[in-house]
């Protein structure tokens, strides 16, 4: 499927250098830039859904339990 994009103009510049140091073309960087994006996206929205179902059903924990919770996974969290 063949998109058009528009992008400014320092932007433009960007991918061209990129494509030219890369060897690639502009159309695979950009391809690429925007599957990244959507699947970071797409993640953030699920996990988003995911915590609001789970504090729906109380599923939920004090403040307290969970800084003291981080701390655990690493001494310079807080």
């Amino acid at each position: 499927m063949k998109t058009t994009l528009t992008l400014k103009e320092d932007l433009s510049k960007r991918l061209e250098r990129l494509a030219k140091s890369t060897k690639r073309t502009k159309a695979a960087l950009a391809s690429e830039a925007i599957e990244d994006f959507l699947t970071v996206q797409e993640w953030h929205i699920q996990a988003i859904k995911e915590g609001i179902a789970a504090a729906n059903t109380g599923k939920v924990v004090s403040h307290k339990e969970a800084i003291a919770e981080l701390k655990k996974w690493d001494k310079h969290a807080f």
